[in-house]
C-alpha cells in the first residue's frame, strides 16, 4: 500500500540524520515494547507480514508524529484486537474484562536466547526455474495494491538489470494476508539514479532494490 511509511522520494521530511552513537534504547518503555512485541509474535497467530501491513495502515499523521517503538505498539494493539486476544475496552481500562483467544505457544523467559538466535528464516524452496539470470534487463511493474507489497513507490515502473538471483523466499504480499506463503524467486535489481529520480540526480548514483519475482518483466 501507498503508506506514510513509504518515504522514498518524499519532500518535506529534511535529511536523514543519524544519532551519534545512538543507544539500543531511549528509555525502559522502549525495552518493554520489543520485548512484548517479540512475546506476542510467538503465539503464532499472525506473521511477521501481517505485522508490517499493521504498522503501514497506521493513520499517517500519527505514523509520522510517532516514535519507532510506538509504532511497534500501535500496530500490536492493533493484531491484538484482530486476533481476539484483548477488546478495545480492555486497552483503555488497561486490565483483563474477559478470557481472551489462546495462544498457539508461548514464550517463556529461559526459551528467548534459544528463539533469538534461531530466528525466523523465510526461505523456501521453488520448483520452477528462475525466470531471470544477473544482466537480464527488467521492469518493475506499475500498481497501487491497497494491500501490503514489499515494492517501494518510488520504483515501480522502472527499467533496471538483474545483478543476483537471491533465492526463492516467502511472497510478503501473499502472507501478510494470510493467503499462504507462495514463495518466489528474488532478484537483487541495479537501476541507474537518473531512472529513479530523473533529472539532477547525483551522477554515477545507482539504487538497488531485492524485488520477487512477480513485481519483474522482461524488458
Amino acid at each position: 500500500m501507498n503508506g506514510p511509511h513509504d518515504l522514498g522520494g518524499q519532500h518535506g521530511l529534511g535529511p536523514v540524520a543519524p544519532e551519534l552513537n545512538e543507544p539500543y534504547f531511549h528509555g525502559d518503555w522502549e525495552k518493554r515494547a520489543l520485548g512484548v512485541t517479540l512475546s506476542c509474535g510467538a503465539f503464532g497467530a499472525w506473521t511477521i507480514d501481517e505485522s508490517r501491513h499493521a504498522r503501514e495502515n497506521i493513520p499517517p499523521a500519527t505514523y509520522l508524529s510517532a516514535s519507532y517503538y510506538e509504532i511497534w505498539i500501535r500496530a500490536l494493539e492493533t493484531l491484538l484486537q484482530r486476533h481476539g486476544f484483548v477488546s478495545g475496552e480492555e486497552l483503555a481500562e488497561g486490565r483483563m474484562l474477559e478470557k481472551g483467544a489462546a495462544p498457539k505457544r508461548v514464550l517463556k523467559a529461559d526459551m528467548v536466547p534459544a528463539v533469538l538466535a534461531k530466528g525466523g528464516p523465510c526461505d523456501r524452496p521453488v520448483e520452477a526455474a528462475p525466470r531471470f539470470s544477473a544482466g537480464a534487463h527488467v521492469r518493475t511493474r506499475n500498481f497501487n495494491p491497497t494491500t501490503h507489497t514489499r515494492l517501494p513507490r518510488y520504483a515501480r515502473d522502472k527499467v533496471g538489470v538483474v545483478e543476483t538471483v537471491q533465492g526463492s523466499f516467502v511472497f510478503p504480499d501473499d502472507n501478510a494476508h494470510g493467503k499462504g506463503e507462495s514463495p518466489q524467486w528474488v532478484y537483487t535489481v541495479v537501476f541507474d539514479g537518473g531512472e529513479i529520480w530523473g533529472e539532477g540526480a547525483a551522477p554515477g548514483l545507482t539504487v538497488s532494490i531485492d524485488a520477487w519475482e512477480s513485481y519483474l518483466e522482461p524488458v
